[in-house]
């Protein structure tokens, strides 16, 4: 089921200045825009914090929203885009300073969570409490464009979108499924189960896989995205949170966080090709690993530690950690600025 908003009712919008005490911080000098930089949603201190990554710094953190979770940045690299998991909206800001620049309000009960900002410019975010995702044509713009499409599930929690934007799929961790939506509305829903608490999601760069993991019986699983097929079922460590693909499209890695590590995954083989250390079992629960994202060009892996608040960059060829880089209270949501 499709459903449409516009300005009046469930949809609202606000542009331009940062409501009160949510005025950006410097904790560092300015940062110019061509500098590549690393965003954090830090869940337990309700702010987003902006990393140089050039020289590991924080330099700039906002208010941000209640429990913010996964990010998104514009495809003109000049926005953020904050999924507000606590409350009912999507914060945007601008990735120089981290002013506000929009506030889109998708309804009651929504818990925004998983986030992508499509090359054409739309918003996908997940609506667990609405049991739904929305498209949010145009988010900048004075009247937001949005259509509502229900999964008919519970727990609809992270999400990846098709290169045309035929399709969208999400992991529903309550109802231990994984779903298609149709976004022409042509079809219904379409929900398999997959494993046990599908979570991490992520369609292959050619549109041709989805790849799942499901945290609870520690596997990651290759489907057909159009008849949700399972096509390879591949064993990883131990609660594969997170699954993010390679943007050369040849591996992708798992944040097994019961290990404190990664899997990697050949795309082709559908084999485990090695395991990376970020941490040790014994201190994973003192980490706790959570999102983990890839730099634009494959060489650095960027993985989340929840609890010590901090973020591991990774080497992906040596599979050693580089540094770690200090983020706000409870970093967990990662986007990159190159």
């Amino acid at each position: 089921m499709i459903t449409r908003f516009g300005l009046i009712g469930l949809a609202a919008i606000s542009l331009g200045a940062c409501a009160p005490g949510e005025e950006a911080m410097s904790a560092g000098s300015a940062a110019s825009a061509e500098r590549p930089a690393l965003f954090v949603a830090n869940k337990r201190g309700d702010t987003l914090s902006k990393i140089d990554l050039e020289s590991g710094e924080t330099q700039w953190q906002v208010e941000a929203c209640r429990t913010p979770h996964e990010l998104a940045t514009s495809p003109d690299g000049k926005s953020v885009a904050v999924a507000c998991y606590g409350g009912t909206h999507i914060s945007i800001f601008g990735t120089d300073r981290l002013l506000r620049q929009a506030r889109v309000a998708l309804g009651a009960n929504a818990r925004p969570h998983g986030i992508v900002w499509h090359p054409s410019g739309t918003l996908y975010v997940t609506a667990e409490g609405r049991q739904s995702i929305f498209a949010v044509r145009n988010p900048l713009g004075s009247i937001p464009d949005m259509d509502e499409f229900a999964t008919g599930k519970e727990g609809s929690h992270m999400i990846a979108v098709a290169p045309d934007e035929s399709a969208a799929w999400t992991t529903d961790l309550s109802s231990k499924t994984v779903t298609r939506i149709d976004l022409t509305g042509d079809a219904a829903p379409l929900s398999v189960t997959v494993g046990e608490e599908p979570e991490g999601i992520a369609l292959s760069p050619d549109g041709k896989t989805l790849w799942v993991s499901a945290r609870g019986s520690n596997q990651a699983f290759a489907l057909d995205p159009d008849t949700m097929e399972v096509r390879e079922t591949v064993e990883t460590g131990r609660f594969p949170l997170r699954l993010a693909i390679r943007p050369q499209g040849d591996v992708a890695v798992t944040s097994d966080l019961m290990d404190g590590g990664l899997t990697v995954i050949d795309l082709d083989s559908a084999e485990v090709t090695r395991s990376i250390a970020v941490s040790s079992p014994e201190e994973a629960q003192d980490r706790f690993q959570v999102t983990i994202l890839w730099s634009d060009d494959g060489s650095k892996i960027y993985v989340a530690e929840t609890a010590s608040n901090t973020v591991a960059e990774v080497d992906y060829e040596s599979g050693e950690v580089v540094r770690r880089l200090p983020t706000g209270e409870g970093g967990d949501g990662l986007a990159i600025l190159p």
